[in-house]
């Protein structure tokens, strides 16, 4: 029996570590969304970012209810391997309706193996450790984005769609080595349901929750970059800031994820210094310490769904939880916008930040899901 829990065991923690390495493979080349405003040019740009934004919403849901009739496994090795092609489809098209009809296709493709990875995760982790589980997959794709930032600056001067198609190699890649590592696992039979669906009153709170802190994780990282130039750095400066949050975040990810609230506490303080200070120095600093205070809770949110969703809901809750990233992206740039006009351009998103991170508690109803 003993030997059968240690078989168990091993068998878990290498499908934690494939899975692990397939999401960190296909985050090194993810470019698309980024550079995607690029690809459209100023005529198409309006149109091709709803079309991805409202598509990639779909494919979240999407994810989640295809649980109910297919395996993890399956799903993200389709969802990778469809995202690839439709990343070579976007690559080439020339036409706006070749353009908008391959953002459609990504977009669809983009979020399908999100609830899938989640849920594997879920199975291959006993309860008392998913929080390091997901805190240590949060934390690598967060140091895995911010090198494929580096990675995009060396492809940017052979052009745009170069990208595009680094990026698609990466998800094939993926997809390759999750089909070839992943084991397959029975799917867990659906259980019928009394009427329609509807997320319970804990995973409303949770979401709301989740959506405030990715709403002011996102106004960080896509925001630092420019106040730093405006605040007079040079120009290598935000680069090599990306580089070093890389380096740190997965080695303080595990130690500080044990403290939610705590953290949440010192990203909302480390934000308003960034909002605050105009001195370059201090910003730097101020942005590596909460690059891993802020980076620690990646992981928090799908693992207290986890535990506390019934199994046969899980897929659904994960689907849910996921829109909280899909509606703050959008909203960075409009709130911080109008900010901006407040605060000042420098200090708009940090500040936004602060206040977003502090609501976290409030939102999640004092609750065990930040505690």
């Amino acid at each position: 029996m003993e030997r059968e829990q240690t078989d168990t065991g091993s068998n878990r923690g290498m499908m934690f570590r494939s899975l692990l390495g397939i999401r960190v493979l296909n985050q090194l080349g993810a470019f698309a969304f980024v550079f995607l405003a690029v690809v459209a040019g100023p005529h198409l740009v309006t149109a091709v970012l709803t079309t991805f934004g409202l598509a990639a919403l779909v494919s979240r849901w999407a994810g989640g209810v295809l649980l109910d009739r297919a395996s993890p496994r399956t799903l993200i090795v389709a969802g990778l391997a469809a995202t690839g092609v439709s990343l070579i489809a976007l690559a080439l098209a020339r036409t706006p309706v070749q353009v908008l009809t391959a953002t459609a296709a990504t977009g669809l493709a983009f979020e399908l193996y999100e609830p899938a990875t989640s849920e594997l995760l879920a199975r291959v982790t006993e309860e008392g450790r998913r929080q390091d589980g997901y805190a240590l997959l949060g934390t690598s794709l967060a140091a895995a984005g911010a090198i494929s930032g580096l990675l995009a600056a060396v492809l940017l001067p052979l052009g745009v769609r170069w990208l595009l198609a680094a990026d698609a190699l990466t998800c094939l890649a993926a997809a390759a080595v999750a089909l070839v590592h992943l084991p397959r696992m029975p799917r867990e039979a659906p259980k019928p349901r009394d009427g329609r669906w509807r997320p319970p009153a804990p995973l409303m709170r949770l979401t709301a929750a989740a959506t405030a802190y990715a709403f002011g994780y996102l106004a960080i990282l896509m925001f630092t970059p420019y106040a730093l130039l405006q605040r007079g750095a040079p120009a290598w400066l935000p680069g090599l800031t990306l580089a070093a949050a890389a380096l740190l975040v997965p080695v303080a990810g595990r130690p500080l994820s044990g403290r939610p609230r705590t953290m949440l506490v010192a990203a909302g303080v480390l934000a308003l210094v960034m909002a605050l200070s105009p001195a370059v120095p201090l910003t730097v600093a101020a942005y590596l310490a909460w690059a891993m205070a802020g980076s620690s809770l990646l992981g928090h949110w799908p693992a207290t769904a986890a535990d506390q969703a019934p199994v046969s809901d899980r897929p659904r809750w994960f689907a849910f939880l996921g829109l909280s990233w899909g509606v703050a992206q959008p909203a960075v740039p409009v709130v911080v916008g109008l900010a901006a006009g407040l605060v000042g351009a420098t200090a708009a998103a940090p500040m936004a930040a602060c206040v977003a991170f502090f609501a976290v508690p409030f939102l999640a109803g004092g609750r065990r899901s930040v505690e």
